[in-house]
């Protein structure tokens, strides 16, 4: 199927909230990566979200001039032609994205999109993520409210982090504390800066103790019941169920019950980073250490073309990143719920 259009794009999202699911979004950095993702939501019969970072895009850009937006345009366009090749649908969205990168990545992306849908064609991206976790609240929602607009010219759906997640990603840090918890009257100011919905429709990463990576046990406590008193009190001030669509960052190596939780608490997405990397590099260092007098010429031998043969690891490597791509699926309920 081709790339999620933005009605498909919302049809998804809807069936998401209201069966009680939610999408894994993989962060991609290369074709093969992207493969493989494609590949584990085909297997899984899910539809899926495949994410380009900042650094994910700095790196689809080529390391000589480390263009962002070269390379996640050139990474969605890759992905518009090879998609179309597999049964299921899936929405491309940009990750994280700090104030002090907007200019040379989410703003110029939307404005391509703009002149896309001027023209009469979809836009390039399905959804763009304004990470304003390191800005004071009302900074965070002025510059939310602006790209909303700008989004929905495009047809395109906003992600917005309105108060941090703990440790890093990208460059972007914040420590592993209390402030790691949106407050109910973080979300009313959310709601009457950015609307529910009437405004442009948006996607929220509200705070529950979310970090990014993988953390011993005891290192970090999610409380995803934050997400039904937020749902709740917003949803009897302006009359409306379940008014918030969440996303559910910091994903890797979360329990089975901490996600199901919030998926009963309208998350419709999570983002899975750590474990994909883990998954497809995995099978990588075991090829290496097993044919390291293949990959390597030891001793002045010549090696063994058929092992450093990238093609041959890197098969490896997809399959691996795939059936993890599989189990997120699964964990999400997502498997098997695929739209035709």
């Amino acid at each position: 199927m081709p790339i999620a259009t933005p009605e498909v794009y919302n049809e998804m999202l809807d069936r998401a909230k209201t069966g009680g699911f939610a999408y894994p979004a993989i962060n991609v950095t290369s074709s093969q990566t992207l493969h493989a993702a494609l590949r584990g939501f085909a297997e899984a019969e899910s539809d899926g979200i495949v994410q380009i970072s900042t650094g994910g895009a700095e790196f689809l850009g080529g390391q000589y001039k480390k263009d962002m937006v070269t390379g996640a345009v050139a990474l969605a366009e890759f992905a518009h032609v090879v998609a179309e090749k597999y049964p299921v649908n899936i929405a491309l969205h940009t990750d994280h994205c700090p104030k002090d990168k907007l200019d040379g990545y989410v703003r110029p992306l939307i404005a391509i999109s703009q002149e896309r849908v001027a023209k009469g064609r979809n836009p390039l991206f399905q959804s763009h993520m304004w990470d304003g976790s390191a800005e004071n609240l009302a900074d965070n929602l002025a510059i939310a409210q602006e790209l909303l607009a700008e989004a929905a010219k495009a047809k395109i759906v906003l992600e917005m982090e309105i108060t941090p997640t703990g440790g890093e990603e990208d460059g972007v840090s914040h420590e592993i504390n209390d402030k790691l918890y949106t407050s109910v009257d973080d979300a009313f100011r959310t709601a009457e800066a950015v609307g529910l919905g009437e405004k442009g429709r948006y996607l929220l990463a509200a705070s529950f103790g979310n970090v990014h990576g993988v953390y011993k046990p005891g290192n970090v406590v999610l409380r995803p019941s934050i997400l039904k008193e937020l749902q709740e009190a917003v949803g009897e001030k302006y009359g409306k169920q379940r008014p918030f669509d969440f996303v559910f960052h910091g994903g890797s190596g979360s329990t089975i019950e901490e996600i199901n939780e919030a998926l009963e608490n309208g998350v419709v997405k999570m983002n899975l980073d750590t474990d994909t990397q883990y998954a497809f590099t995995r099978p990588v260092a075991a090829h290496m250490f097993t044919h390291y007098d293949g990959v390597l010429k030891v001793d002045g031998e010549v090696g063994d073309k058929k092992t450093y043969d990238p093609r041959t690891w890197g098969k490896a490597a997809e399959a691996g990143m795939a059936a993890r791509v599989v189990t997120a699926t699964e964990n999400l309920r997502s498997a098997g719920k695929k739209i035709g």
